[in-house]
């Protein structure tokens, strides 16, 4: 159900593709860094959403993109922002760092005052200079690489600190103390597993890395074996989860497993077979099926979608959205110091996950990560475990 996959050539750092986007900037005889279209104060305020439409991510742009627009129709049917009607306008990143920069230029030349994309952090942060530079706040819903992290934008999603920080409780909570820890040397679940790894203190903890692309992991497995873990956790992302659980199985690891919310996808079961999950749990923040009232949400959800269930991100999306009304209301208008302000002033905000205060390097206060497990229909996620004693 839920994924987040970085395409960013390896070779280049993140922080590399930042400074190429800058560059292609200042190279940019349009002028994108003056905003693109001027704000006239009347029409509709056009908000800019970067998401996955192509690549194996595809899916995952239609849930943001739906959850993004229930948003805007219920901010347009509650009169608006300062008095104007919110308008979505989607370009496709493909996860994809490249991608991402010529996506996020367009949306500046289509005149958007707000960003509320951002899906794959690899393709995310590249855009971080050229929505700055047009003076376009920015509320990313689902991507939360540490790597992120005081950089100007706001973040719905917790960080990889506080995802591991979950993760951690809960090896802790099931008593383990020999943890081999698994990434695929992409960006995000590089972090995280060194985030893991840097806070399971007292614990043996070693690594191992795979190439996500390859099919037969034996070898990696071999080495996990070979260190005895009691508890193993994989960082990456289902496609190559799926696999490299099932080849666990197989060779008989039977203990503990714990996978970080770009595994959290019923897909994961479909690759792994239903007969591997067992003793199989991940991260991730809340869903609508989690929530009191998330079965209105979920109805709601399908009036935009045609019918479609939500999937990745969409609530996240979704709050998003209202986040940055709000903070325009706040500011009577799309200025950006003045958008950037309320975003910095908003505490205690209500939202379906729970109430936002965002901390001063623009992440959300208390990251609401929580346990879940895959035994909903299909191999879908639910919860297992609020972690709160």
């Amino acid at each position: 159900m839920f994924s987040r996959t970085t395409r960013m050539k390896r070779t280049l750092t993140l922080g590399a593709l930042a400074a190429s986007a800058a560059l292609v900037l200042s190279a940019c005889s349009g002028g994108l860094a003056s905003g693109g279209e001027t704000d006239s104060g009347d029409g509709p305020i056009k908000l800019g959403m970067l998401a996955p439409f192509s690549g194996s991510e595809a899916a995952f742009g239609d849930y943001m993109k739906f959850g993004a627009q229930l948003a805007i129709d219920e901010v347009n049917a509650d009169g608006g922002v300062a008095g104007r009607d919110l308008e979505l306008v989607t370009e496709d990143d493909a996860c994809d760092a490249t991608a991402s920069v010529a996506a996020a230029q367009k949306l500046v030349t289509a005149g958007v005052k707000g960003s509320v994309g951002g899906y794959c952090s690899g393709a995310t942060l590249p855009t971080l200079p050229i929505f700055a530079d047009a003076g376009i706040p920015m509320v990313i819903p689902a991507a939360n690489s540490n790597e992120l992290v005081g950089q100007g934008a706001f973040m719905i999603n917790g960080t990889g600190t506080q995802q591991a920080e979950a993760a951690v409780t809960w090896i802790n909570k099931e008593g383990a103390k020999n943890v081999v820890i698994i990434d695929d040397n992409e960006a995000y679940p590089k972090d995280l597993a060194d985030s893991i790894e840097k806070q399971a203190t007292g614990l043996t903890v070693a690594r191992e890395h795979v190439n996500p692309d390859e099919k037969d992991f034996s070898a990696a497995v071999n080495s996990v074996l070979g260190k005895s873990p009691d508890f193993v956790v994989w960082t990456g992302y289902y496609q190559a989860g799926g696999l490299l659980i099932k080849q666990l199985r197989a060779a008989g690891y039977a203990g503990p497993i714990l996978v970080g919310d770009g595994s959290v996808d019923a897909q994961l079961s479909a690759i792994a077979g239903a007969d591997a999950m067992t003793g199989v749990v991940g991260t991730f923040t809340r869903t609508p099926d989690m929530l009191e009232n998330g079965a209105q949400w979920i109805e709601d959800y399908k009036k935009v979608s045609g019918g479609k269930d939500p999937g990745p991100y969409s609530i996240q999306t979704y709050e998003a959205v209202k986040t940055i009304a709000e903070a325009m209301n706040v500011a009577e208008g799309t200025d950006y110091d003045k958008v950037v302000a309320g975003l910095k002033g908003l505490k205690d905000f209500p939202l379906l996950t729970g109430n936002l205060t965002f901390a001063d390097d623009g992440s959300r206060q208390g990251g609401g990560f929580v346990i879940v497990e895959p035994t909903g229909d299909g191999g879908a996620f639910v919860l297992k475990d609020e972690l709160k004693g």
